[in-house]
């Protein structure tokens, strides 16, 4: 498995409750991605970013998610340009289902 970290500058004057509405918007979107296992939406005021936390089944389905149509829907959204960092996630602490995957093997 892979975890994604998309950041990418929040416009000034964004509020957080304006940054919530798009969020939620996009959101039906990833449900409906059967290559991601996990979005966590993230904001941060102070530092003016967003972007999200995504647990994807493999690198291919990070990317492709993620493509061009997913960089100029963000630069149309938010007026930047997201950056994103890719690591491997060999063991993953589940505690919603009580377990530990591991696919460090």
């Amino acid at each position: 498995m892979i975890s994604e970290i998309v950041l990418f500058r929040l416009p000034d004057g964004m509020s957080r409750a304006d940054a919530m509405v798009k969020y939620r918007a996009r959101a039906p979107v990833w449900q409906a991605n059967p290559d991601l296992i996990h979005k966590a939406f993230l904001f941060d005021e102070k530092f003016r970013r967003g972007g999200g936390v995504c647990l994807w089944k493999n690198i291919e389905a990070a990317k492709k998610a993620h493509g061009p149509a997913f960089e100029e829907a963000i630069q149309s959204i938010f007026g930047s340009k997201p950056d994103f960092q890719y690591f491997e996630a060999p063991i993953i602490v589940d505690n919603t289902a009580k377990e530990v995957v591991n696919n460090a093997a």
